[in-house]
């Protein structure tokens, strides 16, 4: 858990996307995740984190809902939604972040 740490600990907003590959809904994020990344480049980072290689941190961080995406900042959670949302409702919300 401590590389978690490091990953979350950044003066740059992360959004963490809790999924899995059989999950349809999961699956469908991948794209808009991508245009997300590339709509902030070095602005902000984007994460996938698969539940099923990651069991401890999803049960740590209570994820029951697939995708669930978290937005930390300085180590700090600022956001959380579960279920999936579209590029630019994240855009606009991680923009609040940086």
């Amino acid at each position: 858990m401590s590389k978690f740490g490091e990953l979350i600990d950044v003066d740059i907003p992360v959004l963490l996307d809790f999924f899995t590959e059989w999950n349809e809904q999961s699956t469908a994020m991948h794209p808009v995740l991508r245009d997300v990344a590339a709509a902030l480049g070095d602005k902000a980072k984007v994460i996938k984190i698969d539940v099923d290689k990651n069991k401890d941190l999803a049960e740590a961080l209570r994820v029951k809902a697939l995708p669930t995406l978290i937005i930390y900042k300085s180590g700090e959670m600022k956001w959380r939604h579960s279920g999936a949302q579209d590029a630019n409702t994240l855009i606009n919300i991680l923009q609040e972040y940086i």
